[in-house]
């Protein structure tokens, strides 16, 4: 953003302004009754859209309220639940941070960034609250299934698939790549994360097959990869919803159900020193 000026003792975005206030105007003359049937929709969009300038510009108490008005008007609205959790999460509200997290990633299991926030505000409970950090969550809501098919149908925005500080990195052409190149890319990274994880390099691997699955989200064999990732990084949760996912597509995939029977164990014994899991699942293949 080119232009900044001092407010409040910190910089402040004026494009953004711009936009937060053009949104703002709509929003003043918006009413339910005066917009038809699909004023909940467009709200919904405005509060979200609005709730994204507050967040880039810092914002992000003014985030969680208009995000928080949006999934009251869509209650399984995507973007505002991913936007409401990285407010949560710069304002070291990890828990609440975490359902959003998790929520989202019920919908779409293929956004990086909600899987690698998952992961570094697991570590910061389990310091924080012990063994026992998990019942200090509030609960997760459980996504209806036809929501959770009705996402999984639409592509990945920037947004949802790329990590924190990534978001700026991807060109028109790798957001829209042609069909063979799409294959060609596919088929590379799934090569480089099957390297990594000869490696033992199982964060790097992660990401390699998460690339994959946000331009082929209908690969059975990308979910049981990055289900042993997740299980040697102890991420057993993680690890169950992608063995769901592969079994969603195929069935009868034998390596799904195994590694969703290690993903169970772990749950089972999830309240046990971190010591005395990394001692357990340490050979996890």
């Amino acid at each position: 953003c080119p232009q900044k000026q001092i407010t409040n003792g910190g910089p402040f975005c004026v494009e953004f302004a711009c936009v937060v206030l053009r949104h703002t105007g709509y929003l003043s003359r918006m009413s339910p009754a005066g917009i038809g049937v699909d004023s909940p929709d467009d709200l919904c969009i405005l509060y979200s859209n609005r709730a994204a300038c507050y967040l880039k510009d810092g914002n992000s108490a003014d985030c969680i309220q208009d995000c928080t008005k949006a999934l009251e008007l869509q209650p399984y609205s995507l973007k505002p639940l991913l936007r409401r959790a990285m407010a949560y999460e710069s304002l070291e509200r990890y828990r609440k941070a975490y359902v959003d997290y998790k929520t989202v990633l019920q919908m779409d299991t293929g956004i990086q960034a909600a899987h690698d926030s998952v992961h570094r505000i697991t570590k910061m409970l389990i310091e924080e609250d012990g063994p026992e950090w998990r019942e200090k969550l509030p609960e997760i809501p459980a996504v209806p299934l036809s929501v959770q098919q009705q996402h999984r149908e639409k592509p990945a925005s920037i947004e949802q698939a790329q990590a924190p500080g990534q978001q700026n990195t991807l060109t028109k052409s790798t957001l829209n790549p042609k069909p063979s190149t799409q294959a060609k890319g596919v088929g590379l990274l799934k090569q480089e994360g099957n390297g990594l994880v000869k490696k033992g390099l199982f964060q790097e691997a992660l990401q390699k097959y998460s690339e994959c699955l946000a331009l082929k989200p209908d690969d059975c064999a990308l979910y049981t990869n990055r289900a042993v990732c997740y299980l040697k990084l102890l991420n057993f949760e993680e690890a169950k919803q992608d063995c769901d996912s592969a079994i969603r597509l195929d069935p009868t995939n034998k390596k799904a159900f195994y590694r969703r029977a290690l993903a169970f164990k772990g749950l089972q014994v999830i309240k046990l020193p971190p010591s005395r899991l990394l001692g357990l699942f340490i050979n996890l293949s």
